[in-house]
């Protein structure tokens, strides 16, 4: 079994990275939607590597999560309060969001921010603009994840930016790619050939499943990739949400019987980024999943943002523990 953690101002202390290790954590997950390889550089070399080998752990994981066709806020100069019943101008002279959001959405279609924290509704639409009504409010921050919801919006399998931190995978050692937002077969082979140009066939392949369409292929997926990662942020947005767990077992059958590797990733722990220990129902979900054949599994905003980024790593592999001993 591994446990992965995501890089964040609270582990990046080498004290607090050996903690991580000693806990049990085998690899560590670089969020690319908002940061490069190249700034991570500083922290890596400082505190993970060193930490690594400490734990005897020279192959600990190093797993890039990339941009891919992930749709995200832009840049803001502050948090924006969004306020319930108040409308909101999206696009040029408002919040930035991305061109082909812009071009997509259509009057009376909603919105999804930050995995369905907040949630906005289309009044009305302009090449350059749009004017929603929010649904749903609360503070809005830079680079968070937005999507149109039942519409799948045309965007390419790797980004700039994707190619850039690529072409520094090699000498940062880094073993496994997130793929985010897989579509079908092609997004998987147009990475693999991307590795394969730049001597990276050694570095295996995680498709994210998390969109509507990925869901509809996941036959093809899982015969292209060496693991499927059931990424229920996202995918929770795609699908109302009381099917979640429905789809979440299916998919992990799906993999058993194929016997591919898959991991399980968000809100495993949501709550312990503001407390110390967690819910029940969240030591019940990440039991389960390991009894569902889970090979790995990955903490978020537990150790990227959270308060308890140790403790929060303690509980993960604790349970999971006690789920392989039944098994």
């Amino acid at each position: 079994m591994e446990y992965y953690a995501t890089l964040g101002k609270p582990c990046a202390r080498r004290d607090v990275m050996d903690q991580l290790f000693q806990a049990g954590m085998t690899g560590i997950r670089v969020n690319l939607s908002h940061t490069s390889l190249s700034k991570c550089a500083p922290l890596l070399d400082r505190a993970y590597r060193p930490a690594a080998r400490q734990a005897g752990l020279e192959d600990a994981h190093l797993i890039l999560d990339l941009q891919g066709p992930e749709l995200r806020i832009g840049e803001l100069s502050r948090p924006v309060k969004l306020r319930e019943g108040d409308d909101v101008l999206l696009g040029d002279g408002g919040i930035p969001v991305p061109r082909n959001i812009l071009h997509t959405a259509r009057p009376g279609q909603q919105l999804s921010i930050d995995d369905g924290a907040l949630l906005l509704e289309v009044k009305r639409s302009a090449p350059a603009v749009l004017l929603c009504h929010v649904l749903r409010g609360g503070p809005l921050l830079s680079k968070k994840s937005l999507s149109l919801l039942g519409t799948e919006v045309d965007t390419p399998t790797l980004t700039p930016d994707d190619l850039d931190n690529l072409r520094q995978a090699e000498k940062f050692g880094v073993t496994h790619i997130l793929q985010p937002f897989v579509r079908g077969r092609r997004d998987i082979e147009v990475l693999r050939r991307t590795l394969d140009g730049l001597g990276l066939d050694r570095v295996r392949i995680m498709a994210k499943i998390e969109n509507r369409q990925g869901l509809d292929r996941l036959d093809e997926i899982i015969e292209t990739a060496d693991q499927i990662c059931i990424a229920r942020g996202d995918l929770g947005n795609s699908i109302p949400l009381w099917k979640l767990p429905a789809i979440q077992k299916d998919i992990a059958k799906r993999c058993r019987d194929r016997g591919k590797p898959f991991c399980l990733v968000t809100q495993l722990l949501w709550s312990m980024e503001q407390r110390p220990v967690p819910t029940r129902a969240e030591v019940c979900d990440i039991y389960n999943g390991v009894l569902d054949g889970a090979s790995s599994l990955m903490l978020t905003g537990e150790t990227a943002a959270g308060k308890w980024p140790v403790q929060a790593m303690q509980y993960l592999v604790r349970t999971a523990g006690e789920a392989l001993n039944a098994i």
